[in-house]
């Protein structure tokens, strides 16, 4: 049916007094989560370089006494002094003087905005950092910047490559990365063999880390019985299921910012990130017609004791 003559459609001329239709919202589906710092524990510390004591048991032994004997000394050992430098990272924002009384849709005042998304993506940075990076603790220098050892460099005693005892293990005290070895494919036998070793060593792990593709691995796996139970608690933290070892649940945690070439088995008590600057905002020097604000935080990776903790790698 033909319009009639003279009627006014949005189509006639460049329909320039017709109003943007413009969201006050702005969408963004970027993950924010970051399973590993949201589970693990809190710290501060007091120097650029944190140093911490580690110590063990001797190993149980049968050690029946004579009747009547003397007592006799036992050799002493001494405290392991390990330590872990600090690490700076930071996100700048400049906007310019228009921008700054701007009426910008969906956000405010650009500033605000851009600050609370910094800091977002600042806590990615970490994340990727402390578990998603293979690297060794450094000092740094005028020119270089200071950097901690990740969590590849600490996890050395309970491990599961597809070659035993090759490539060698990190030392365990973060001074040196993880060798990457022959990669192979994820097999449950692999989980149940490092828990058994975490166990065996002391530790009471509660929790696997995994990325996105050995999460499904794990999933299929199916044992001799039923190994997984819902999660009831609604604080546990990113936690999909449980899995049900000989020794206890551990809760299966997907981390976007893992590689997908390991999997962790931790005990959540024995790590956690250490403060020496918490999170901070702070004005930078004005040189023109524009406004610039830095954050920063300064952090460290503390591993209290890498045995009670263990790790699948070179995965295929």
């Amino acid at each position: 049916m033909a319009v009639p003559a003279n009627t006014w459609q949005t189509y006639n001329g460049l329909t320039s007094t017709i109003r943007e239709d413009l969201a006050d919202i702005i969408y963004n589906i970027a993950p924010t989560e970051t399973p590993f710092m949201a589970n693990v524990g809190k710290g501060k510390t007091t120097g650029t370089f944190h140093e911490w004591q580690i110590d063990t048991l001797d190993t149980a032994a049968d050690s029946a006494a004579i009747e009547g004997n003397d007592a006799v000394n036992v050799a002493l050992t001494a405290t392991t002094r390990v330590g872990n430098y600090t690490q700076i990272n930071t996100k700048t924002v400049q906007v310019s003087g228009s921008d700054m009384v701007s009426d910008n849709a969906g956000m405010g005042p650009r500033m605000a905005y851009e600050i609370a998304k910094k800091g977002q993506e600042l806590k990615r940075d970490m994340e990727v950092g402390l578990i998603g990076t293979n690297k060794a603790r450094a000092a740094g220098s005028d020119g270089v910047a200071r950097q901690y050892g990740s969590i590849m460099s600490w996890i050395a005693t309970n491990t599961n490559k597809a070659v035993a005892g090759s490539p060698a293990d990190p030392t365990g005290n973060g001074t040196n990365a993880r060798t990457a070895g022959t990669a192979h494919a994820f097999l449950e036998s692999y989980l149940t063999d490092v828990i058994d070793k975490i166990f065996l060593s002391g530790g009471n792990p509660t929790m696997i880390l995994t990325n996105t593709k050995q999460k499904r691995v794990i999933t299929g796996f199916t044992g001799n019985a039923t190994k997984y139970k819902e999660v009831d608690d609604k604080k546990v933290i990113n936690a999909v299921d449980v899995y049900v070892s000989d020794y206890g649940s551990l809760m299966v945690v997907p981390d976007r910012f893992m590689r997908q070439t390991e999997v962790f088995v931790l005990d959540k008590d024995m790590w956690s990130v250490d403060m020496y600057r918490d999170f901070q905002t702070f004005d930078l020097a004005k040189t023109g017609d524009s406004e610039r604000k830095q954050m920063l935080v300064e952090y460290t990776l503390t591993s209290k004791q890498q045995a009670a903790s263990g790790g699948i790698f070179d995965l295929s």
